[in-house]
């Protein structure tokens, strides 16, 4: 008993987890920034989602129905899926946290794309899981790369397509491609968090994949073009024997009364739906022909935000561009991995034009 240590030690070392970083929402001296950092949608949510929650207020002193029936009643009915396939988390990201630890331990690895969302390693560190990197083509998804990097160790492949930061996506042919080239046994995991924005004949979340094979999950949430990213609600639709693991990993009441009723009501409303995509698609264009304009190249997004590239920008970088726009009140998103990139969300067609107005104002200093 003399020799253990003098306070509780984790089973692992955590240190190389790095904890996640959120888009910065304030800045000193100014009361009413605009942010542009966390991709939320500046429409907000359907006034039917705001009525629903609403009229739950009064019986939030019961538990929530655990077996989310509502919801996945909604979901099913709107995109045509197996209410049984279908699972709601608190956000998407604890879904495919769930996955992560179900499918993968120690000496195992996650395979990436180049891009990918931060809490993908995030998760798998917490587990032991290592990664497994792919490059990217011109800021998109490369399937050939990806596969020619399955191993033994793989478990799982996570994509988010349409992809982050980059706002690219790859078709409803590649997507299927990949899956056919990987082994039967590694999962893979379609993180289709801005599919609602894309209206491409060519793109396809994947969900019909589900339904075809054992060894593809789609997940989805409401944080982006529904605009609840406070109540932080998401959904997976799985395989059922996947279903079966995660339905016996998550916490039985892990998604909120206001967050089911709003979110049903969310998914039923789809000309809100549409409203806020063709928006955004307009905003699309005129940024990407302001930006083309000043000399800075920006991939082709598809999403409710877009990457800045300063690479090749003679005396310009990310940071200096995010400085001056702090400056003059406005907050974007830098890119956490090598690049010289910025990540800005689309907001209202004001704020829009304050961003542009900024980036212009920037590069001719």
């Amino acid at each position: 008993m003399t020799n253990r240590p003098a306070r509780p030690v984790p089973k692992r070392d955590f240190s190389p987890v790095s904890p996640y970083q959120q888009g910065k929402s304030a800045l000193a001296g100014n009361a009413n920034p605009i942010k542009l950092s966390s991709n939320e949608s500046p429409y907000g949510p359907s006034p039917r989602a705001i009525e629903a929650y609403h009229a739950v207020a009064d019986q939030l002193f019961r538990y929530p129905d655990g077996g989310q029936q509502a919801l996945r009643q909604a979901l099913a009915e709107v995109h045509g899926l197996d209410a049984d396939k279908i699972v709601c988390g608190n956000g998407s990201d604890e879904l495919l946290g769930l996955l992560i630890n179900a499918y993968a331990g120690e000496g195992d690895a996650i395979l990436l794309s180049e891009n990918h969302f931060v809490m993908y390693p995030l998760y798998a560190g917490m587990g032991g899981v290592g990664t497994v990197s792919a490059p990217e083509t011109d800021c998109k998804i490369d399937v050939d790369a990806l596969l020619a990097r399955v191993s033994d160790r793989v478990r799982m492949t996570i994509i988010a397509n349409p992809n982050t930061p980059t706002g690219t996506f790859i078709s409803a042919r590649e997507t299927r491609r990949l899956r056919e080239g990987l082994p039967r046994d590694v999962l893979l995991i379609i993180d289709a968090a801005y599919a609602e924005y894309v209206s491409d004949a060519d793109y396809s979340a994947g969900l019909e994949l589900v339904d075809e094979f054992e060894n593809v999950v789609v997940t989805r949430t409401f944080s982006k073009i529904h605009g609840l990213a406070g109540l932080r609600m998401g959904w997976a639709y799985c395989p059922h024997h996947v279903m079966d693991i995660i339905q016996r990993l998550r916490s039985p009441f892990n998604t909120t009364s206001a967050g089911l009723a709003a979110a049903a009501a969310a998914a039923r409303d789809t000309e809100h739906v549409e409203f806020v995509r063709e928006k955004n698609a307009q905003c699309l264009r005129e940024i990407a022909g302001a930006l083309r304009d000043c000399g800075l190249r920006m991939p082709p997004s598809v999403t409710n935000f877009y990457l800045v590239d300063f690479t090749g920008c003679a005396g310009k970088t990310a940071a200096g561009a995010a400085r001056h726009m702090e400056a003059k009140g406005i907050i974007p998103r830098p890119v956490d991995n090598d690049s010289d990139a910025l990540r800005i969300t689309v907001g209202t067609e004001e704020e829009n034009q304050a961003a542009i107005d900024a980036l212009k104002d920037y590069m001719n200093l």
